[in-house]
C-alpha cells in the first residue's frame, strides 16, 4: 500500500502544503554499494554500544549488534550514516548490505529516537527526514531524533533495479483489468519479466527483501542507536512491518505507533475485498462533496455521477486520452490517477480537475496524477524503484497460488464490491503467481505476547489500508489498543487531526494509550 505523501509537487501550477524533498545523499557521495559479496564490518559503523541494548538474539549475529553508526552532518540540519546487515539471515558470515539512515537530532533534551516508515512496501524514508514537522509534532521532536531509512532493496540502500524506464512504462500502462485472454497473457508477461529483471540485477538480494527481513534490520538499527526498547511510527505499510517486529522482538517493543494498518494475517485475496471496500468509501465520499461544489464535472446523484466516472474510463479501454506530446492516458493510469485523488481530501480539488478535463477528452491531469504515484519524472525517468520494489516485497510476504482462471473469478467477485477499483485490485496480485522466488511463509495473525502496549490507528474512510484491517490488528495484538479516526485520507497523524495529535503525542512521550472505545472525529 502506498504512503501518505507529503505532496503533490507542481501538477497543476500550484503546490500543496509540504512538497516531497530529496533526502540526503548517502555517506559515500552516491547511492548503496551495488555489490553485496563483502561481509566486513567497517565502512560508517564502530563496535561498541550500551550494554542490555546490543544483545543479539543469536551469538552469530553480534557484531551486527554491536556496531554504532558513525553520524556525519548532511544539508538541511540532517545527519546521515549506513547500517550494516547480513543480506541473509540464516547466514550471517556471508554478504552484507549497507543500509542508508537518516535523523534530524532532537531539538531539546534527548530521550531517544522514533523510528519512521512512510509505508509502501518499496518507498524510501530518507526523504521524509527532511521534512520532519510532517512526520512528527514539534513536541515529539524535542526529546526523539526522527529517524528514517531506506529499506533493503530501496533508494539508496541498494536499489533492486528490476526494468528500464521505457520497460516500466509499458509494465504500469498495461491493461490491469483484463477483459479478454489476449490481455489477460500480456498482463502475466509483464510481471513475468519484471521478476526475470529483479532476479538479473542480484538473485541474492531479490530472495531477501521481504517484510520479516528488514523487521529484522529494524531491531539492528535499533540497538546500533543505543536503545533498549524500540520507538517507531509506521504508516500504511509500515503498521506491516511494525506489527512483524513486534512478533519478532516482543521484548523489544517501546511504543509503536502502527497508523494505517495492514491485517498481518490476510491473503492477498482478502486484502484486496477489504481495500476495494475501502476505495469505493472513499471515492463515495469525494463524490458527495464534488457534487455539492458548483466546480464539479459530475451531475446528478451519487450513483449517476460514478457512473459517469466509470464510463469515461471504461472508454479509455479502447480509446486511451489523448495527452501533452505522444503520450495517451490508459485505463491503467486513468485509473491510477483516479486513485491517488483519493489518498488525502487536499488531493480532491486536482482530481475535481483531471476528472473534468478527462470528460472533455484531455488526458494531461490524470497523467500527471498517476506519473505522481508512480513516482515518473516530467522526462520519463522514474526517479525510485517503488513501482518495481512493491512486487520484490509483496511476492515474499505472502504467496499466491490463484491461476488465471481464479483471478478471473475473483476479480468479477471484487467489481460487486467496487466497479472501479476491485478488478484492479484483484489483478494486481497477478505477477506473485508466478514469481520466482517462493514466498516466506501463509499470513498469520500477529499476537506479539509480552509486548508493551501498541497504538493502532485507523481512519474510517481510508482507501488503501480500510478501517477493517485496524479493528482485525489491534484485536490480534495482545497489547493492542483501537484509536478510531472518523474521516477520509489516507492515515490520520499529522494529517490534520488535531485529536490524533494529541492521542499520539501522548503515547509517544508518556505511554498513554487512549481508552477503550476512544474517537476521534
Amino acid at each position: 500500500m502506498r504512503p501518505a505523501r507529503p505532496g503533490l509537487v507542481a501538477l497543476f501550477g500550484v503546490l500543496l502544503p509540504v512538497a516531497l524533498v530529496v533526502g540526503c545523499s548517502s555517506s559515500d557521495g552516491g547511492p548503496g554499494p551495488r555489490a553485496t559479496g563483502s561481509s566486513s564490518m567497517s565502512g560508517s559503523t564502530t563496535p561498541g554500544g550500551p550494554a542490555g541494548v546490543t544483545d543479539p538474539p543469536e551469538p552469530r549475529l553480534a557484531g551486527f549488534y554491536g556496531q554504532r553508526l558513525a553520524w556525519h552532518d548532511c544539508s538541511g540540519g540532517v545527519q546521515c550514516a549506513r547500517l550494516t546487515v547480513p543480506v541473509d539471515y540464516t547466514e550471517p558470515d556471508g554478504a552484507t548490505l549497507r543500509i542508508a539512515v537518516d535523523r534530524k537530532p532532537s531539538s531539546g533534551t534527548h530521550r531517544g529516537s522514533l523510528v519512521f516508515n512512510p509505508g509502501g512496501p518499496g518507498v524510501a524514508g530518507l526523504p521524509f527526514i527532511r521534512s520532519a514537522s510532517s512526520v512528527a509534532s514539534a513536541a515529539v521532536r524535542e526529546h526523539s531524533d526522527v529517524v528514517g531509512f531506506d529499506p533493503r532493496g530501496i533508494g539508496a540502500s541498494r536499489a533492486l533495479q528490476c526494468l528500464t524506464d521505457r520497460q516500466l512504462d509499458a509494465f504500469l500502462a498495461q491493461d490491469g483489468s483484463p477483459d479478454s485472454p489476449a490481455e489477460e497473457t500480456e498482463l502475466q508477461r509483464q510481471g513475468e519479466l519484471l521478476a526475470a529483471g529483479c532476479l538479473r540485477d542480484d538473485p541474492s538480494l531479490a530472495a531477501h527483501m521481504g517484510t520479516r527481513d528488514v523487521a529484522r534490520d529494524l531491531d539492528v538499527l535499533r540497538a546500533a542507536l543505543g536503545d533498549a526498547r524500540l520507538t517507531y511510527l509506521g504508516k500504511s505499510y509500515g503498521t506491516y512491518l511494525g506489527a512483524l517486529y513486534a512478533g519478532l522482538f516482543p521484548n523489544r517493543v517501546g511504543r509503536l505507533v502502527l497508523d494505517g494498518p495492514l491485517d498481518p494475517s490476510a491473503t492477498n485475496l482478502d486484502n484486496a475485498r477489504v481495500q476495494a471496500a475501502g476505495f469505493q468509501r472513499a471515492l463515495e465520499s469525494f463524490l458527495d462533496d464534488c457534487l455539492r461544489r458548483s466546480s464539479c464535472p459530475l451531475r446528478g446523484g451519487r450513483a449517476q455521477a460514478e457512473s459517469q466516472l466509470r464510463s469515461m474510463l471504461e472508454a479509455t479501454d479502447a480509446h486511451p486520452l489523448k495527452a501533452a506530446g505522444s503520450r495517451v492516458a490508459t485505463q491503467a493510469l486513468a485509473t491510477y490517477g483516479v486513485a491517488i485523488g483519493l489518498y488525502d481530501t487536499g488531493y480532491w480539488q486536482f482530481l475535481r480537475q483531471a476528472i473534468g478535463e478527462a470528460l472533455d477528452g484531455d488526458g494531461d491531469s490524470l497523467l500527471a496524477l498517476a506519473d505522481f504515484y508512480n513516482d515518473r519524472g516530467p522526462g520519463g525517468h522514474y526517479t525510485t524503484n517503488t513501482s518495481e520494489a512493491i512486487y520484490a516485497v509483496n511476492c515474499l510476504d505472502r504467496p499466491e497460488r490463484s491461476t488465471l482462471a481464479t483471478f478471473r473469478a475473483d476479480a468479477a467477485d471484487a467489481a460487486r464490491i467496487s466497479p472501479i477499483f476491485g478488478p484492479y485490485i484483484v489483478w494486481s496480485n497477478l505477477p506473485c503467481a508466478t514469481w520466482p522466488v517462493p514466498a516466506e511463509g501463509d499470513p498469520e495473525p500477529v499476537e506479539a505476547v509480552g509486548s508493551a502496549p501498541i497504538l493502532v490507528v485507523g481512519t474510517t474512510r481510508d482507501p488503501a489500508t480500510p478501517y477493517e484491517s485496524a479493528q482485525a490488528l489491534a484485536r490480534q495484538l495482545d497489547a493492542g489498543h483501537l484509536l478510531t479516526y472518523d474521516g477520509d485520507g489516507h492515515t490520520a497523524y499529522r494529517t490534520g487531526s488535531g485529536c490524533v495529535d494529541k492521542a499520539v503525542d501522548a503515547y509517544i512521550l508518556a505511554g498513554a494509550v487512549p481508552a477503550d472505545g476512544a474517537r476521534c472525529g
